[in-house]
């Protein structure tokens, strides 16, 4: 029996097996009410509300402490001493590492070819409204993590609703948030695997595939998706098994990498059409509030627009903090601060960028996605760019493996944190994990379980229902720990505070064994 037979067999069987349970998931999870002559997901509309609320809650703190958060990045308010593994900008790449992927290049596309140019404003738009959800759920992250006496670190949903919850609600609030945090944990594992390791494994062999000849050149039989998978396997095994400092260190290389990549040849197409630029920015405005066939109108365009953004960022999925609470500060509202940039690059400068290439390119693929109300893809983004540099789409391959490598690198340290908690934090488990999800990377090239990976988008956003839950109650939290760092930072400016002033001030961190 030959290695295609017996992996479609097996798609098929599992496929076949968890479709229906995957149907009734999604039906519920992304059920959709209409609405000005479309329809609305009644989750992003969950996402969307949760930016407004935080927006105004702390005062536009995305715009208001924006240049804050780059000097924190930057490392002038580190603090000698502080626990945690990694700094700010490792902790930053890290989490973007894991939101930044094949979303920006082909969700974007979906966005334009469905809702017309004006999504791209309601994608900006939806995108500074999620900074607000990051900063407080990831200020929430580190508040409430648990340092390991080896020093390693673990946060994230699971840690800070039970805390939380018990710290305002009593018994009943603890109570209530372990369920919720077994919950979460149950969640962020099942994405992971399929979502986040799965799916990034799969996609990277179809480009790689599709640019050495196809289904007849060198990597496309089974024998080149097997080198393929157990090569991103050894890379992931590898990093992995260094923690969440071999995979900062990584991802603080990669993430700058593939941005800088992709952003440049944005720049190309643009600069070389730069005369459609103002025309493609007025498309843009004038169809947010006044889009030609697409359909429900303007409402129609800003949920097209809202959608793929809150599914391109995740913010208020409560997956960032994971990553975020591994960072070395002694003031958890910095890292909220430093988080907050994530949906600003994720979202407001890559998303933007694929859709100004998009518009000012104007691709026949585009164009005629749009006359046939067809759902695009990276098929339309790679277009736009070979209308400059035919030889792009090796360019794109690059990118693609750079994104899919380091979001597997991240969800793989999600998933760990995710399975500690549910199986027990030893050595003998965080191996088992990081065997079960090396292995994992290998299944990604050679089967496609598209069905598993519908259920796992499905679980994930059921995260993002509890998550937001806690946020809102947590909010008062949250205040106080931005309040405390902002004195912090006057008294820092103004040469009155020392590191030392700044540990006496601070709650002893819990440290566990």
């Amino acid at each position: 029996m030959s290695l295609d037979t017996i992996t479609n067999s097996v798609d098929e069987a599992v496929s076949g097996f968890f479709e229906p349970i995957a149907k009734w998931l999604g039906e519920i999870v992304f059920y959709s009410v209409p609405v000005g002559g479309t329809q609305i997901p009644l989750i992003v509309a969950w996402l969307v509300v949760a930016g407004l609320v935080f927006s105004s809650w702390f005062g536009l703190v995305q715009i208001r402490k924006f240049r804050l958060a780059v000097d924190v990045v930057r490392g002038k308010y580190d603090e000698k001493g502080s626990a945690g593994e990694v700094n700010h900008f490792q902790a930053l790449t890290a989490a973007v590492s894991g939101t930044v992927g094949l979303g920006n290049i082909a969700g974007v596309a979906v966005a334009v070819s469905i809702g017309g140019p004006g999504a791209t404003f309601w994608m900006i738009l939806c995108g500074l409204l999620g900074m607000a959800t990051k900063f407080v759920e990831v200020t929430l992250g580190v508040k409430y993590r648990e340092v390991h006496a080896d020093g390693t670190v673990s946060g994230g949903p699971m840690h800070y609703l039970p805390k939380g919850l018990g710290d305002r609600f009593g018994a009943k609030g603890l109570k209530l948030g372990k369920v919720l945090g077994v919950l979460a944990s149950a969640m962020i594992l099942f994405f992971g695997l399929f979502g986040g390791n799965l799916f990034q494994v799969n996609q990277s062999y179809a480009q790689l595939v599709s640019v050495t000849g196809g289904e007849s050149g060198m990597m496309g039989s089974s024998a080149g998706a097997l080198f393929f998978g157990i090569l991103i396997a050894a890379i992931v095994g590898i990093v992995l098994l260094g923690g969440i400092r071999s995979i900062a260190s990584v991802t603080s290389k990669l993430v700058p990498a593939m941005a800088g990549i992709y952003i440049a040849a944005c720049l190309v197409v643009i600069l070389v059409n730069v005369s459609a630029v103002p025309s493609a920015i007025s498309s843009i405005i004038e169809g947010a509030f006044n889009p030609q066939g697409v359909a429900g109108g303007v409402l129609g365009a800003l949920i097209v627009g809202f959608k793929r953004a809150a599914f391109s960022n995740e913010a208020g999925l409560g997956s960032a903090p994971i990553a975020h609470s591994a960072v070395k500060t002694k003031h958890p509202a910095s890292e909220g601060l430093v988080a907050l940039l994530e949906p600003f690059i994720d979202t407001v400068v890559i998303c933007t960028m694929t859709a100004l290439t998009i518009v000012i390119a104007n691709p026949a693929s585009w164009a005629e996605a749009r006359k046939d109300g067809g759902v695009g893809g990276v098929t339309i983004t790679s277009d736009a760019f070979g209308t400059v540099l035919p030889w792009f789409p090796y360019i794109l391959t690059i990118a693609v493996m750079l994104f899919a490598i380091s979001t597997v690198l991240t969800w793989g340290y999600y998933c760990m944190k995710a399975w500690t908690h549910l199986f027990g934090r030893s050595k003998a488990s965080e191996l088992t994990f990081k065997v079960f999800y090396t292995l994992f990377a290998v299944a990604g090239s050679l089967l496609t379980l598209q069905t598993l990976i519908d259920m796992a988008d499905a679980v994930l956003f059921m995260l993002a229902v509890i998550n937001i839950i806690g946020l809102y109650l947590l909010a008062p939290v949250v205040k106080r720990e931005l309040d405390k760092f902002l004195e912090f930072v006057r008294r820092r400016d103004a040469g009155l505070e020392t590191d030392a002033d700044a540990e006496a001030d601070q709650e002893p961190v819990k440290t566990t064994v």
